[in-house]
């Protein structure tokens, strides 16, 4: 039986932290700076966990479980 591939657009948009949380990067993130807040690009710049919803989704792309 042949291993299973990693997803090639997944692995570059989501990391795995050491306790096996998902993390995620955030939308309204790329372009139009000039329009938003400092608080709300600086908020924007942290990643954040991915909804438990979409988890085994993302972990079947990722190769885990």
């Amino acid at each position: 039986m042949p291993k299973m591939k990693t997803h090639s657009g997944a692995k570059k948009r989501f990391k795995i932290t050491g306790s096996g949380k998902i993390l995620r990067g955030q939308q309204n993130n790329q372009h139009g700076f000039n329009k938003k807040g400092n608080a709300q690009i600086r908020r924007l710049g942290k990643d954040v966990e991915l909804h438990t919803a979409d988890k085994p989704r993302i972990e079947r792309l990722l190769g885990r479980k």
